[in-house]
């Protein structure tokens, strides 16, 4: 299978080696309570860092057209930033992490709403995954439906043990819409995805981790916070690392996971040859040979 690549980007900041034809996050939708989503920065030993946190407590997180405007709109507002190390995703409530889509409102929606708004939904999704810098999302509690499905589109995973992780939506009759059914097959295989999928199964946070869902499970804390202080700690590993380099990393493991291996090595090779006109590259190996730690700015 041979990989055509319309342009290669001249600038990491945006995503490397990646295709044009990619699926853009555009919303008409209008936010209505600013408040249902918190956006900070990070600084310290975790600059670069930006933690978006769900906050619709009374709703699960369930996802409504407010909820998705304002995360939609956050993406937007980060995905260029040169600045960016990491991202972590959360829940702000206690035994929460996202229900998924606000059934209630879905419920006064017409069939005419709702297939555009699945869509706004599924292209947000997207566009997080998207990202081109590391994601790691806290699974503190629940997590079925669509909340599953944007833990799912993270790099990376760190659940509590009392977490409650499932794609449910074959009890509702339907199947995942936002990318469920892809990304869950990719981490386990088909026959286990199947077995999610088909029995509508809610799983806790050791078998996640057992399954290879989740990366990381740690035992629940009385502040119930345990995956979020335990994704600040791997975001504190990360973000010293060459920004840029991070960025080629994971470009080069999302596209050739889906080419054969040889065109999977031609990917690897182009973005690591992207690293090697770098200023952080030079100061990397300056700083080995004067025994330092180095101090990368991205460029």
């Amino acid at each position: 299978m041979a990989l055509r690549f319309t342009h290669l980007c001249n600038s990491l900041g945006r995503a490397v080696c990646q295709p044009c034809s990619v699926l853009r996050y555009s919303t008409a939708l209008k936010v209505t309570d600013p408040s249902e989503l918190v956006v900070e920065r990070l600084d310290g030993d975790l600059a670069g860092t930006v933690v978006i946190g769900l906050n619709r407590p009374k709703a699960v997180n369930a996802f409504s057209k407010n909820l998705l405007a304002l995360f939609g709109n956050a993406v937007e507002d980060i995905k260029h930033d040169s600045s960016l190390r990491a991202v972590i995703l959360r829940s702000m409530a206690p035994g929460m992490f996202c229900a998924g889509a606000d059934l209630k409102e879905r419920a006064t929606m017409t069939p005419s709403e709702v297939g555009p708004f699945v869509s706004s939904l599924r292209a947000m999704l997207a566009n997080f995954q998207q990202l081109p810098v590391p994601t790691i999302c806290a699974i503190d509690g629940i997590a079925v439906g669509g909340g599953m499905e944007m833990s799912l589109t993270c790099d990376i995973r760190i659940a509590s043990n009392n977490a409650k992780l499932g794609l449910v939506e074959t009890k509702l009759a339907i199947i995942p819409g936002g990318g469920g059914t892809q990304n869950i097959t990719r981490l386990v295989g088909p026959a286990i995805a199947k077995e999610l999928l088909f029995t509508g199964r809610v799983i806790d946070g050791d078998e996640a981790h057992r399954l290879g869902i989740v990366n990381h499970v740690v035992p629940q804390n009385e502040e119930g916070d345990a995956a979020y202080r335990r994704s600040l700690m791997l975001a504190q590993e990360i973000v010293p690392q060459g920004p840029i380099a991070l960025r080629a990393a994971k470009q080069a493991i999302n596209t050739g996971n889906d080419v054969g291996l040889a065109t999977a090595l031609t990917i690897e090779q182009l973005c690591y040859a992207m690293t090697i006109p770098t200023k952080d590259r030079i100061e990397g190996l300056t700083a080995f040979r004067e025994k330092r730690k180095p101090q990368y700015t991205g460029e």
